[in-house]
């Protein structure tokens, strides 16, 4: 194995343990929830409040990643996740535990994942040669697919069995096997300037800014992503009312549905490992922007009879994710500079996250006033135009052809 293999690997696969304990810690607070309290508000305010952090401290973290340690940031945040844990374990554990604990732990989380995230992906430009980000972008598709089909089950059980200071000594467990690698295998560093040559952190952060904004063709596609979150995330949060309500069904059938999409997620997940894309990553997105949109847009004319038909376009949407998200990364690994990706991966972030509460606000009142489908048809057409213009716009077309470094200050 190439050395660079052996390091990452060793990395990412105690990072795939935590995101798997962290799925199974998640949905067994959830289904605690549920249980005690009932309430839709509560399950809302607890979404909210873990999106809130990243939302937020998303574009302020990334200049704190871009000054530090990389490899210290995800130490911290998953021993901040992990403490977290431990403490709600310890509530359970004497039967003191509260509503506000669990949401007290959300944002905790939520500030760890914050930092964690920009911090993972802007180490692996620096571990993993050029040619094989848009493999390992669809590996981890690959894994983000199968998480969502495994864990749900796998909590139920858990659940089941384990009373729930268990299940979070599991998350601490996991969160421990994500550490451990990180105190021993060093991961490179962007070249940073000598402690007193060093700009102050606001002057970092609206650099960062303008760096952005001042790339027209990076703006675009940053833009485009926050756009296609706003109109597909509301569409999946729709689906059950579109199972019972258009199709006339019940779980069964939404968990059908549910799991067309993680598996065409997975089976799009490998076929960009093996495959890696068009020599143009950009192309690749645009074209897996086109597909997604192609399964929304179906699902918004699918008529009561054809859940059948449905599970085919939630299969498509799902296998034309990774397409378009796995290379969409490896291109912001590629083209942006090493000391700017801490900013840059956090602004998109928070842009994404960001979009999921302010979509649902607005999905929810014309899914009402329309009907549930029409909000799938408008997402449908918008994912279409969005690819059909991006093989247009020069700025988009050629991104991978203007790559730039920092800006340099005396």
């Amino acid at each position: 194995m190439e050395q660079w293999k052996a390091r990452f690997f060793t990395i990412w696969t105690g990072q795939q343990f935590s995101l798997f304990g962290s799925s199974v810690a998640q949905f067994a607070l959830v289904w605690w929830l549920t249980q005690k309290t009932g309430s839709a508000t509560v399950l809302a305010t607890a979404t909210l409040v873990a999106v809130l952090p990243q939302v937020i401290l998303g574009p302020f973290a990334g200049a704190f990643i871009d000054r530090w340690s990389r490899r210290w940031v995800m130490v911290v945040a998953d021993g901040v996740i992990a403490l977290a844990s431990a403490g709600l374990g310890i509530l359970f554990f004497a039967g003191r535990i509260q509503v506000w604990h669990i949401f007290l732990v959300k944002v905790l989380r939520g500030l760890g994942g914050a930092f964690h995230w920009p911090a993972m992906t802007a180490s692996t430009s620096l571990m993993v040669p050029e040619r094989q980000l848009s493999r390992v972008a669809g590996l981890n598709q690959t894994m983000h697919g199968a998480m969502n089909i495994i864990a749900p089950p796998v909590g139920a059980i858990l659940v089941s069995y384990l009373p729930m200071h268990g299940i979070m000594g599991l998350d601490v467990l996991t969160a421990a096997l994500a550490v451990v690698p990180l105190l021993f295998i060093p991961i490179p560093q962007p070249v940073r300037p000598e402690a007193g040559e060093r700009r102050p952190y606001l002057a970092e952060l609206r650099e960062g800014f303008r760096y952005v904004w001042g790339w027209k063709g990076l703006l675009i596609v940053l833009l485009g992503a926050a756009l296609i979150n706003f109109l597909v995330n509301p569409a999946f949060s729709l689906l059950p009312l579109l199972v019972v309500n258009h199709f006339g069904k019940g779980a069964l059938e939404l968990g059908w549905l549910e799991s067309a999409f993680g598996i065409g997620m997975i089976l799009g997940g490998l076929t960009l490992s093996v495959w890696g894309g068009f020599r143009r990553r950009i192309f690749t997105t645009l074209f897996g922007i086109v597909g997604m949109g192609i399964g929304v847009l179906a699902m918004g004319f699918v008529p009561p009879t054809g859940l059948y038909l449905a599970l085919g376009a939630l299969f498509l949407t799902g296998f034309m994710s990774p397409i378009t998200n796995g290379p969409l990364q490896a291109l912001g690994q590629t083209v942006v500079e090493p000391g700017m990706q801490g900013r840059v991966f956090s602004l998109l972030g928070s842009l994404s996250a960001g979009m999921m509460p302010l979509g649902l606000a607005v999905a929810g009142p014309v899914a009402d006033l329309l009907g549930i489908q029409f909000w799938y048809i408008i997402g449908g057409v918008a994912m279409l135009t969005l690819g059909a213009v991006g093989f247009l716009l020069p700025p988009v077309r050629n991104l991978e052809d203007q790559r730039r470094p920092a800006p340099v200050h005396p």
